[in-house]
C-alpha cells in the first residue's frame, strides 16, 4: 500500500492506496459530495483508498478538492510506473440516467488532460468547477493522459459522477494485465 502525504498551510492529507484492491474505500475530507465521488472512484476501479483531508474549507473547497488530486495523483505515479503488461490504453462511457461521459486514458507517463465537461453550479455546496480542479491536479502528478467528454446530461450530480467513474473505469481497463505486451510501448520504456 501507497502512503503520501502533503502538509501545507491550507491543507494536511495522508493517501493509502492499493491498486490491486477490491474497492474498499475510507474518504474525510469534510465535502460531502467529493467524499461521495472519491468513494466512487475506489469502488469502480478497484483501487483501496484510504484518504483524510484537514483544509480549510471554511475559505471554500478549492485548496483541499485540489490538493487531494496532487496527492492522489503522486499516489497513483509511484504504485503504476515503471508499468510493464499492462494494457495502457482504454476507454469507458459510463451512463447515469440521461447522462453520458466518456473518459479515455493512456497510462503514458505524461500529464495531458482534456476536460470536455461543461456545467456551471453546485451539487449541494461543492462547485462543480471544482472537478476540473482535481482531474487537472491528478493528471498532472499521476502522468496521465486524460480526455473526459460529457456526450449528454442535464442533472449536475450525475453528470459528476459519470464523469468520476468514467476515470475509475477507464484507469482499471488501462491497468488489466496483458503479458504478452511487455512494456506496452515501441520505445521500450516509459
Amino acid at each position: 500500500m501507497k502512503e503520501i502525504k502533503r502538509d501545507t498551510k491550507e491543507t494536511s492529507i495522508c493517501a493509502k492506496l492499493n491498486l490491486n484492491g477490491s474497492g474498499k474505500a475510507k474518504i474525510s475530507t469534510g465535502i460531502g459530495f467529493f467524499d461521495h465521488m472519491l468513494e466512487a472512484f475506489a469502488k469502480h476501479s478497484l483501487i483501496d483508498l484510504e484518504l483524510t483531508c484537514n483544509g480549510d474549507i471554511h475559505v471554500d473547497f478549492h485548496h483541499s478538492v485540489e490538493d487531494v488530486g496532487i496527492v492522489l495523483g503522486k499516489a497513483l505515479k509511484e504504485a503504476i510506473y515503471p508499468i510493464n503488461s499492462v494494457e495502457r490504453y482504454s476507454n469507458a462511457v459510463v451512463v447515469m440516467d440521461e447522462a453520458s461521459v466518456e473518459c479515455a486514458l493512456d497510462l503514458s507517463n505524461r500529464a495531458y488532460l482534456v476536460y470536455a465537461v461543461e456545467i456551471d453550479g453546485k451539487v449541494g455546496e461543492f462547485d462543480c468547477e471544482l472537478a476540473e480542479e482535481f482531474f487537472r491536479a491528478l493528471v498532472t502528478n499521476a502522468c496521465l493522459t486524460v480526455h473526459f467528454e460529457c456526450k449528454r446530461g442535464k442533472n449536475r450530480h450525475h453528470i459528476l459522477e459519470a464523469t468520476f467513474k468514467s476515470f475509475a473505469v477507464a484507469l482499471r481497463r488501462a491497468l488489466a494485465k496483458n503479458e504478452r505486451l511487455g512494456v506496452p510501448s515501441t520505445k521500450g520504456v516509459l
